[in-house]
């Protein structure tokens, strides 16, 4: 992602230029390609680079909390992912899934 470096907004490709977003900027700079092969992009991710957030999400193989008890089963053993569901400035919602009986729950720091 490259940002604007007149008004620091993000900067989109259009044919050989990178034209800023902001319509009262109007700045543009030439294409670094060879920049651009510096760049991460989503487009190369795998499903197990992305953290699922999805109610049915297949938690097995995720990280490990020990520092929950399953209220179903009494298990203190839990795959979880981690969702930002409040603002930037709150911490994020960990999803927990028992790895004795399933049970799912949500968990705030």
């Amino acid at each position: 992602m490259q940002f604007c470096d007149d008004c620091g907004s993000m900067m989109k490709a259009r044919d050989d230029r990178m034209v800023c977003t902001n319509d009262d900027c109007g700045a543009s700079s030439e294409r670094d390609r060879e920049q651009e092969d510096a760049f991460v992009t989503t487009e190369s991710q795998t499903d197990n680079d992305v953290i699922e957030s999805d109610e049915n999400a297949n938690f097995e193989g995720k990280p490990k909390a020990t520092d929950v008890v399953c209220d179903d089963c009494g298990n203190q053993e839990a795959w979880y992912t981690l969702k930002q569901t409040a603002s930037a400035d709150e911490p994020p919602t960990r999803f927990f899934k028992c790895t004795q009986c399933g049970k799912k729950w949500r968990g705030y720091n």
